[in-house]
């Protein structure tokens, strides 16, 4: 049946957000299938884009981010450096939403270790295991589907509960920064991101310098929406147009 054809795919994809690189056999035992019908199903996925082929198996595309499980071991000091300078930003605010990947848990360590009395609505179990280790912050998380590469939670009903709230700040990270706007490699990200920026006062993207001049797919907001950028190195030139407005804090 179709039904289950497709979600069997999306647990392929799944199982690839873990793993870089699987062979049929492998992909065969954890989903309980013939390896023809893998062999069928990452024709398809390929057809679509979504992985590429090898002899045997298939692997993540390359174009894809790594997973956030892989990414929290990467350029950890830079993304402890953003997170120190970003987290004192916050002084006064008493609602705030945080996106997830990588560097934003950095940063919901950070507030959870100097910050008292916040409310946080959250959709990544990182950013919210790592908050709960203070008895003073209310996390919030939102419902919705369970996104196994990115440890979040996406979709329609994550997208409508945040339109219960307005929040003081929106913080949020990228997979990619360029003249167009800050973007991500997931497309269910993007839309939960360009919510919580509709309804924050002001959005602090965290990122790091290895994510500028690159594009993704999910561009979630135009540089007009972002109140600062905290990084950890200056941009470079015609990464974010002359005329914007963001302010550029360098860790």
């Amino acid at each position: 049946m179709a039904k289950d054809r497709d979600q069997r795919r999306r647990r392929i994809l799944a199982e690839f957000e873990q793993h870089p690189s699987l062979r049929v056999s492998q992909l065969a035992a954890r989903l309980g299938v013939s390896a023809e019908t893998v062999r069928r199903d990452l024709d398809a996925l390929t057809i679509e884009g979504q992985i590429d082929r090898t002899y045997g198996g298939a692997m993540r595309r390359r174009s894809l981010e790594p997973s956030v499980s892989e990414r929290h071991n990467m350029r950890a000091a830079e993304r402890e450096r953003i997170a120190r300078r970003g987290c004192p930003l916050l002084e006064g605010a008493g609602l705030v939403m945080i996106g997830s990947g990588a560097t934003t848990v950095h940063l919901a360590r950070r507030i959870a270790l100097e910050m008292n009395g916040l409310t946080v609505i959250a959709h990544s179990f990182g950013v919210a295991t790592v908050l709960a280790l203070n008895p003073t912050i209310t996390v919030l998380m939102a419902p919705g589907a369970y996104h196994a590469g990115e440890g979040a939670i996406h979709g329609a009903e994550t997208v409508g509960f945040l339109d219960g709230y307005q929040a003081d700040w929106a913080i949020l990270g990228a997979s990619g920064m360029d003249p167009g706007g800050p973007s991500d490699a997931l497309l269910e990200a993007g839309e939960v991101y360009r919510r919580m920026v509709a309804r924050a006062e002001r959005t602090m993207l965290v990122a790091d310098s290895s994510k500028f001049g690159k594009r993704f797919p999910a561009c979630w907001a135009g540089w007009s929406d972002i109140s600062c950028v905290v990084t950890d190195a200056a941009p470079p030139e015609g990464v974010l147009p002359a005329d914007a407005p963001t302010n550029v804090i360098v860790a």
